[in-house]
Parts: structure tokens; sequence; C-alpha cells
């Protein structure tokens, strides 16, 4: 499923991956710190698992932390690992100073 829309649900403290009928089938859980978006936890629905929705959604919320001049520190397994995957993305991830 290639055709997910990805949204940013603040109050929930996740970006959501829904189906073309609205349905959230994945979502990134963060929490922010100041300017630094922490990723914690990444799931998808075990019945749209192996379609690529969490790389869709990964790429997706990156791509919104990058609009909003944000870093991010990547706790979660899968977005840590997304990340070493694509060097386009590597300049976000937050570097501890000193």
């Amino acid at each position: 499923m290639t055709d997910v829309q990805v949204r940013d649900a603040p109050d929930e403290h996740r970006f959501e991956a829904l189906s073309p009928e609205g349905v959230v089938v994945a979502f990134a859980m963060y929490d922010t710190i100041g300017p630094t978006v922490v990723f914690t936890h990444t799931e998808v629905d075990p019945r749209f698992e192996g379609q690529g929705i969490a790389s869709i959604l990964v790429r997706s919320a990156l791509d919104d932390v990058r609009a909003s001049g944000r870093d991010v520190v990547a706790y979660c397994p899968y977005v840590k690992s997304w990340i070493a995957r694509h060097p386009d993305y590597q300049d976000l991830v937050r570097h501890p100073k000193g």
C-alpha cells in the first residue's frame, strides 16, 4: 500500500499513516524536547506489515521535522536503522555537544 497519507497528530505525540479510507495503519511515537523530536516507538498494524508503510511513515515524519527546522534523536530501533540506511537524512540527527 503506497497510497497512505501521513499526518502529525501532536496531541497524541505521534505521526500517523492512514489508509485511503482514513484508518490509522501505523504510527511513530515521539516526544519533543525544545527543538528536538525524540522518536521512541514505531508500530505497523500486523495486517499491513511488509508493504513499506513504516518506511513511508518515517520518511514523511523526518521531512516534516526538517521543514520545521528541528533535529532528531532516534531511540526507536526502526527509525534509527532507517536513518542509518539513508545518508541524506543523517544531518537531522542531534549529536551531543561537548
